[in-house]
């Protein structure tokens, strides 16, 4: 467990910062790059649930917690034989995500067009931070072209943006109240 007895260290006032296995990097670097969009889904994911209860409250809450497991996997380089073997995202969460989706989307109408972002609060918090989990996979997907990365967790945030999506349609009363994309609508 972590334990936290003092806020700021000065340790990254010259644009540095440590990684899970005590490497400093650039506070640029595309490992950290990475992690810290997981980080601002997670800011966005604790916005969304001022805005609900029950069923979807319990479920964002377990994602927060699995985005701080994803942050921990990326913030630690893979490497063989670790002395203490880091906190990886597991094939588990992403199957979780998956009945998770299942489940909802069997209550929603199949979708005939494309929908905007919007709706209730806690959809359009939604959209957001689907496209933040967007960006946070595009920076993992960029990291692993350079580095080897757990590819479960690109998995998992890849399902993660399917999740909120589906969660968005479901909290927009099942579907009925998404706000449909009409192509040249506004020529």
């Amino acid at each position: 467990m972590v334990k936290l007895t003092k806020i700021y260290t000065r340790g990254g006032d010259k644009g540095k910062t440590s990684l899970g296995d005590g490497a400093r990097v650039s506070k640029t670097d595309a490992r950290v790059e990475a992690y810290g969009d997981v980080d601002e889904a997670n800011a966005v994911i604790g916005l969304v649930r001022l805005h609900v209860t029950g069923q979807a409250d319990e479920m964002l809450a377990r994602i927060q917690n699995d985005l701080f497991d994803l942050g921990a996997d990326l913030c630690t380089p893979e490497q063989e034989n670790p002395k203490y073997p880091p906190l990886r995202i597991a094939g588990e969460q992403v199957e979780r995500l998956e009945n998770e989706i299942d489940r909802l989307n069997a209550e929603l109408s199949p979708l005939n067009s494309f929908i905007l972002p919007g709706g209730s609060d806690a959809s359009a918090y939604l959209h957001l931070a689907r496209t933040v989990c967007r960006r946070a996979e595009r920076r993992m997907i960029a990291l692993g072209d350079s580095e080897n990365i757990n590819p479960v967790a690109i998995a998992y945030i890849n399902r993660l943006s399917d999740f909120l999506f589906v969660l968005g349609r479901y909290l927009n009363n099942k579907g009925e109240e998404d706000i449909l994309w009409v192509p040249g609508a506004n020529r």
